[in-house]
């Protein structure tokens, strides 16, 4: 699934909310994916509304079917993933820039593959076990990649 849906080009549009349901943050996402070897590499260049940008390269392996696992340079450790049917669990740790200083936050994502190549990602973020946020995420393949259930 998760191969299949990100190779090529994709697009994405979200939203960070913090605990209190505040929009924190708005965003556009540019991701490129492709197969370098025995891993799937996911480019994703960030422009954020306030105008700050940020890049992150994930390098994605498939140790067992329907398992993923990844790393990237601002997760610690291995995020691992498992798909069923439409919909795709992520979980890591991430070092997360917050104002002058960096934190270490879990995120839990679901990820859920929708018609017409429209696959919605909601991710809760969360330090110590306490919530801290979640974003909201809308991916689109571009019309030659589209992918449908």
């Amino acid at each position: 699934m998760l191969e299949d849906y990100f190779m090529g080009e994709t697009r994405a549009w979200g939203i960070f909310e913090d605990r209190f349901g505040n929009l924190r943050k708005q965003f556009y996402v540019s991701i490129q994916g492709v197969w370098e070897q025995d891993e799937f590499v996911l480019d994703e260049k960030f422009s954020y509304h306030d105008g700050e940008t940020d890049q992150r390269v994930w390098r994605i392996r498939q140790p067992q079917n329907a398992r993923y696992e990844g790393t990237a340079d601002d997760v610690i450790g291995v995020a691992r993933g498992e798909a069923s049917g439409n919909a795709l669990r992520w979980r890591y740790k991430m070092s997360l820039k917050i104002a002058s200083r960096s934190w270490t936050v879990a995120f839990d994502d679901w990820m859920f593959l929708q018609q017409d190549g429209v696959l919605i990602n909601r991710a809760k973020v969360s330090k110590w076990g306490i919530k801290l946020g979640e974003a909201t995420i809308i991916f689109m393949k571009d019309a030659s990649g589209t992918i449908t259930t």
